[in-house]
């Protein structure tokens, strides 16, 4: 049999999720002062999704990243916007968009700043040579250094390799949990209930799985429906609740 054609892909890897998110802005020429939300989340998932396909860990500050943009688009999909105390409708992109800029402004000088380094330790520094072989020719005396050493500075090095020790075995870990939902399938859910059901009330949702992480993926699927006009939102008088229903 012919051996079968074995295709590797490459992703490539990014130091940092500001470098994944101005690599999205300068590729496809967006204002960083105005940014798609609902296009750079997209990007950005798909990103991590591909990443996690091929088995390649993905960095906790990759996660907070996404968490944040999935945040920002949250608030840009609802229908009453923030405002601060003066009435001024507040931007929720504001803070990401501060960061990015930021960040841009000092990854423009690290090149000059790595090319200064580079530059720098090719130089060798003037000394006196005469002194310099004289100090490298004497012979390392050991019986003066072992008379300079007693119990106490013995029993001082001792305690910080135990310090050492035990910080190294206390230190703490972060461990990543990826959650099994996603806001695609949760869409497909709701849509496939409308289906059979008039209308679905969004306690009996919540009731049904009431995890935490789960009521939030199915919140931002309503929003994402309603945007889309593929549902319709009834709001009951009294009740802190409401009812969704198939458009």
């Amino acid at each position: 049999m012919a051996e079968e054609n074995k295709f590797e892909i490459k992703l490539p890897l990014f130091k940092g999720p500001f470098d994944l998110l101005l690599f999205f802005i300068e590729r496809d020429e967006l204002d960083i002062c105005d940014i798609p939300i609902a296009k750079i989340t997209n990007d950005f998932l798909g990103y991590i999704d591909q990443l996690e396909r091929l088995n390649v860990e993905v960095a906790s500050e990759f996660i907070l990243v996404a968490a944040t943009l999935m945040r920002i688009k949250a608030k840009m999909l609802l229908p009453r916007p923030a405002i601060d105390e003066e009435g001024k409708e507040l931007d929720p992109r504001e803070e990401l968009v501060k960061h990015l800029l930021e960040y841009k402004k000092y990854k423009s000088v690290i090149s000059l700043l790595s090319k200064m380094e580079s530059d720098r330790l090719d130089r060798e520094k003037r000394g006196n040579l005469k002194k310099e072989i004289h100090l490298l020719s004497e012979p390392i005396n050991v019986e003066a250094e072992l008379e300079d050493i007693d119990l106490y500075k013995m029993m001082k090095v001792f305690q910080k390799a135990l310090k050492r020790y035990e910080f190294e075995q206390n230190k703490p870990t972060h461990q990543v949990v990826q959650y099994p939902y996603t806001i695609e399938k949760q869409k497909e859910r709701l849509i496939e209930r409308l289906v059979n059901e008039e209308r679905l009330s969004f306690t009996d949702i919540i009731q049904e799985n009431p995890e935490k992480i789960l009521v939030i993926f199915n919140f931002l699927s309503i929003l994402e429906l309603l945007q889309l006009k593929q549902i319709v939102m009834r709001v009951g008088q009294g009740f802190n609740n409401f009812w969704i229903e198939r458009k």
